[in-house]
C-alpha cells in the first residue's frame, strides 16, 4: 500500500480529486505562511540578527495560528473546507485547545 493510498484512507477521501484538492491546499497554506511572517516580523522589528530565542517564539506565535486560518482559507476555496476544518480541530485538540471528541474526518462531496 502506496502512501497516497495509507493517507486516503485514513482520511476517508474517495476520489483523486479530493486528495489532490487537499494536498494542494496543505501546499499553498504552508508557503502563504511565508507572505504572512514577513510583514509582521518587520513590523515586530525582528530579524535575522534577533536573539535565536526570540525568534523562534515569535516565530512559532506568528506561523501556528496563521496557518491554522490560512488552512480553513484555502480549504473553503478549494472546497474542502469540512476536511481542513475537522483537520485544525484535530490539532487544537492535540494542543489541548479543543474540547470536542473526534468523530473521524467527515466525507467530502
Amino acid at each position: 500500500m502506496t502512501f497516497k493510498e495509507r493517507l486516503k484512507s485514513k482520511w476517508g477521501i474517495e476520489t483523486e480529486s479530493q486528495y489532490w484538492r487537499i494536498m494542494l491546499v496543505f501546499s499553498l497554506a504552508g508557503s502563504s505562511c511565508i507572505f504572512v511572517r514577513k510583514p509582521v516580523f518587520a513590523y515586530l522589528g525582528i530579524t535575522s540578527d534577533t536573539n535565536g530565542f526570540l525568534w523562534f517564539a515569535a516565530w512559532l506565535m506568528v506561523i501556528l495560528p496563521s496557518y491554522q486560518v490560512l488552512l480553513l482559507f484555502w480549504g473553503a476555496i478549494f472546497g474542502v473546507f469540512p476536511f481542513t476544518l475537522w483537520f485544525v480541530q484535530k490539532i487544537l485538540r492535540r494542543f489541548g485547545l479543543y474540547k470536542k471528541p473526534d468523530e473521524g474526518p467527515p466525507k467530502l462531496k
